[in-house]
């Protein structure tokens, strides 16, 4: 599920926006049918109170011959009028609604001395109090046709609205039954029942929401890419800067706080840029100086007696040489700085232990399809040099291996050698450390190799790590992040 949602910032806002937009329409669409509905209701029932007031002032002048044939005339297939000796509604608790629909029609009767006007209200088509009568057999003044009738009889009352089959219309229908005392004692009956008609998409609605959406979406749409764009830009950035690659200050746009997020990049950027910079200057510039005074103790050193004492001296005098020639040569690869270009790392490692192979070597490589790299590839490759011609120097041979991932690529490199013990497998990254101690060069190096190897790794964004096999030796394993995205 969570793969049909969108990842980036500007589509989850604009997904949340969506659905906010439409929830809010749909609610108020279903509030405005229910009070459309209550409306036309309260029409059909003021317009029949205000009906049948006009009736009973019509039938209190009129003598009881012409009554039949007035209430004939404006009876419908929806309205009923007839007269009764009695109330058609029994004595009940009338609703709030009954009660204010009571008192309204009295207000539209004529003055003088009545019993109390009864209504009643149902939700079905056609009253109850109708039902009831037919079945007693009452005889319905505004129709001109027996209410006894055969339920069964399909005569012509079908066609006014008063047959079997027109008594009910569908669910969703309301009804309204009214008892009004006439002057002479008899009653007025009204029976309505209407059924509100179902209203299709109201399309000039749907066409505005349609369109407010669409306006809402561009204007966040712009909105957010204004703002996810410096992001992106500055994510981009702080990728690059901690793979050690060169680049520009980023230019500062977007909101204001994204403005001073970019600026605070890019003092950052220049403090750490400066303070690289002054470190590895002043390496090289110590590296270079102890030139000299190396050289002058040598001079003194072949003044020096044959002897074990002037051997010693030498041999002390040259492992300084090397580890300072080793510091100046690395100090001096910093400061160049070499641009970062794509390359298929499996045929740089393939070249690297061909190359080995054909110096005596006893290395092999298993590598994989085309890993494309974003990297420096002469300071990667030196990295990659070191770790296998310290597996080879220790562990006679090295099993170099490619492997993929969906993070990134790891180089694995193993050797037959002892294996490095878990207290002392931190320890060997650090400068000149070494943990055969004999210091000799058929034995091993000054002790910076492993170090330059983990500092041009994790300047590329990636790390090493190191673990004893169980069959034996030692796993070197360099980890390499893919490109971003």
């Amino acid at each position: 599920m969570t793969r049909l949602l969108p990842q980036s910032l500007g589509g989850q806002l604009i997904l949340l926006l969506l659905a906010a937009l439409t929830l809010s329409h749909l609610v108020s669409f279903l509030i405005f049918a229910d009070e459309r509905r209550q409306a036309m209701r309260s029409v059909h029932h003021i317009e029949l109170m205000e009906r049948t007031a006009a009736m009973v002032r019509v039938l209190e002048t009129t003598s009881p011959a012409l009554r039949e044939e007035i209430l004939r005339a404006v009876g419908s297939p929806r309205l009923r009028y007839w007269i009764t000796a009695e109330t058609a509604l029994a004595d009940a608790n009338a609703v709030d609604m009954e009660r204010w629909l009571a008192a309204r029609l009295e207000d539209l009767l004529p003055e003088g001395p009545r019993a109390p006007v009864r209504v009643h209200v149902t939700d079905e088509s056609w009253p109850n109090e109708i039902m009831e009568y037919h079945g007693r057999g009452h005889r319905g003044m505004a129709s001109h046709h027996n209410m006894n009738a055969d339920p069964d009889d399909d005569d012509d009352d079908d066609d006014r609205g008063f047959g079997p089959r027109n008594r009910r219309w569908p669910d969703g229908g309301m009804g309204l039954t009214l008892s009004v005392p006439l002057p002479d004692g008899q009653w007025l009956n009204v029976a309505t029942g209407f059924r509100l008609e179902q209203t299709g998409w109201a399309w000039p609605s749907v066409v505005s929401m349609a369109l407010t959406a669409f306006a809402i979406l561009l204007v966040v749409a712009l909105t957010v890419r204004r703002i996810t764009r410096p992001l992106k830009a500055l994510s981009n950035a702080a990728e690059k800067l901690g793979r050690g690659e060169d680049m520009e200050a980023l230019v500062e746009t977007g909101p204001a706080e994204l403005q001073r997020t970019t600026a605070a990049f890019n003092a950052m950027r220049e403090r750490l840029t400066r303070f690289v910079r002054d470190r590895t200057a002043m390496l090289a510039a110590i590296s270079h100086d102890l030139r000299t005074p190396l050289t002058s103790l040598r001079l003194h050193a072949e003044l020096v007696e044959e002897g074990e004492t002037r051997n010693k001296l030498l041999a002390i005098l040259e492992e300084m040489q090397r580890m300072t020639e080793a510091t100046l040569a690395f100090a001096r690869e910093e400061a160049a700085r070499e641009e970062t270009r794509p390359v298929d790392l499996s045929a740089l490692v393939d070249s690297l232990c061909d190359d080995l192979a054909e110096l005596g070597m006893e290395v092999s490589f298993a590598g994989a399809e085309r890993a494309p790299l974003s990297c420096r590839p002469v300071s990667l490759k030196r990295a990659l040099r070191n770790m296998i011609e310290n597996a080879v120097a220790y562990g006679h041979r090295a099993r170099v291996a490619l492997e993929t991932s969906a993070n990134g690529f790891a180089v694995v490199i193993d050797d037959d050698g002892p294996g490095i013990p878990e207290e002392d497998r931190e320890r060997v990254f650090g400068p000149f450390v070494r943990l055969e101690e004999s210091r000799s060069r058929e034995t091993g190096g000054i002790g910076i190799g492993m170090a330059i190897a983990r500092s041009i790794v994790r300047a590329h964004g990636g790390d090493i790590t190191l673990d004893n096999r169980p069959e034996g030796g030692l796993r070197a394993t360099v980890l390499l992040p893919k490109d971003a995205p």
